[in-house]
């Protein structure tokens, strides 16, 4: 299937805007900034967490990649490597991890589905630390420069697409999947 990038970045656009999943997580916003931070804990020790982070593939959801399948993601945690995504036919780097410390910090800088489009410069870093029954795991997400209409615009849709992909990593770190458990009636 042939991905069309214009068309993809219009529908991430109206799919940011309409996102449901977690809200709450931002803390500043403006035309030309944006930051958004999450903490969670989780049942698992920091390495076996910081394991998952990097383990993108199991965790962030098919529909919000470029080929439409998430096993088709992968990162190279060290200074330099890639979170990419390749594909037949295609292939896209969505971030390049500036700082590994497994266990305890992860950091990426690069803008997320169509925030890589435009004239921005974004970080994201997950910061691991122990706690009583495990670990807490704080994501921080930091955009700064110019897309039309404004980052400010946009961040309730940044926010929901990745507050959900973050339960869906403290799910997987949990219970060893990102699926949401099938309700009983």
């Amino acid at each position: 299937m042939a991905i069309r990038p214009r068309v993809y970045i219009a529908a991430s656009l109206l799919s940011l805007a309409a996102a449901g999943g977690t809200r709450g997580a931002v803390g500043d916003s403006a035309p030309d900034h944006l930051v958004l931070t999450y903490r969670f804990q989780t049942r698992a020790a920091p390495a076996k967490a910081y394991a998952s982070v990097v383990d993108v593939a199991h965790w962030w959801s098919s529909d919000h990649t470029y080929s439409g399948n998430a096993r088709n993601l992968a990162m190279t945690a060290r200074a330099g490597g890639c979170w990419c995504e390749t594909w037949n036919g295609g292939s896209v780097q969505h971030m390049t991890v500036l700082l590994a410390m497994p266990g305890k910090l992860l950091r990426l800088s690069g803008g997320l589905g169509p925030l890589q489009g435009a004239a921005l410069a974004a970080t994201l870093t997950f910061e691991l630390k122990p706690a009583a029954a495990g670990s807490e795991v704080t994501v921080s997400y930091v955009v700064g420069g110019f897309i039309g209409g404004g980052l400010d615009k946009i961040a309730p849709g940044v926010d929901g697409v990745l507050g959900a992909q973050l339960q869906r990593l403290g799910r997987l770190i949990d219970t060893g999947s990102a699926e949401e458990a099938a309700k009983k009636s």
